[in-house]
Parts: C-alpha cells; sequence; structure tokens
C-alpha cells in the first residue's frame, strides 16, 4: 500500500473552471504565467489604493522576493498571496483577484492566450518563409557567381 505524505492519496485534485479558489502555488504560476496584459485595481481595506495597466513580466515563487507593479511592469511572486480567487465578470471576462489578508491585486486579462498563440504562430510562419526566401536567393546568386557548369 502507498501513501503521499499527506495522507491523501486518494483524494482527487480539484478541478475549477472559470471560478473557485487557488490555494496551492504551483496551480498559481500556471495560472497566471500567461496573462500577458492586464488591467490591475490594488484594493487594500476596500480602498483603491492604485489602478492602471501593464504588462506581466514575471511569475515565480521566492519566500521573501517582494510582488512589484511598476512602471507598468508586474513582477508577481505566488508566495505574495494567500490564495487567488477566479471570477467571470457580467460581461463574461476573466478576473484575478489575489488576496494577502485585507489586500486584494485585482487582474484583468487585456488580451486572449488563443489570440496570442495564434500571432506567434503566424509570426514563426511567416519568419520561415522568409528565411527559406533568403536562402534560395543565397543559392541562385552562388550558382550564378559560379558561371555555366559545364
Amino acid at each position: 500500500m502507498t501513501h503521499d505524505s499527506a495522507g491523501l492519496s486518494n483524494v482527487p485534485a480539484p478541478c475549477l473552471v472559470d471560478q473557485g479558489m487557488v490555494v496551492n502555488k504551483t496551480d498559481m504560476l500556471r495560472l497566471l504565467n500567461d496573462l500577458g496584459q492586464v488591467a490591475y485595481t490594488d484594493v487594500h481595506d476596500e480602498g483603491i489604493l492604485s489602478k492602471g495597466t501593464g504588462y506581466v513580466m514575471d511569475v515565480f515563487a521566492e519566500p521573501g522576493v517582494s510582488t512589484l507593479v511598476a512602471n507598468q511592469s508586474l513582477y508577481l511572486n505566488v508566495y505574495s498571496f494567500d490564495y487567488i480567487l477566479l471570477e467571470k465578470l457580467p460581461n463574461e471576462q476573466a478576473c484575478f483577484k489575489l488576496f494577502q489578508e485585507n489586500r486584494c491585486l485585482q487582474l484583468i486579462p487585456l488580451n486572449s492566450p488563443i489570440k496570442d498563440q495564434a500571432k506567434r504562430d503566424l509570426d514563426a510562419a511567416a519568419i520561415q518563409e522568409m528565411v527559406a526566401e533568403a536562402i534560395s536567393a543565397s543559392w541562385d546568386a552562388c550558382l550564378d557567381d559560379d558561371g555555366p557548369l559545364a
């Protein structure tokens, strides 16, 4: 018989779809890692301290290292937060609320991971086509420089 360290070998991992509470740091990392551009609101004791837009530059898990939001850049340490509350806004937009005691950093993605991946795929295809054309042109130039192949 096998047991995990917590004795919970028969308990399935949670499944959250668009809403719920995330407390596991690994799950928090995966959830935040591909957010890209976001609208953020920093709420403390029900009052808004700051709001703006920015880009999630890094998501990491390092005890004792700060989460930083400055110059439209967000560096998120999952150890800065107790949990993330996933919600769907009335307009079907995803909302990520990162809680730390009486503070909430609310993140609303301004881009779609699906659209971003499609754009990256198109960019990669365009680059591959340009490289193939450059190689072909280079070979053509080499053949022209060698003169006739008699």
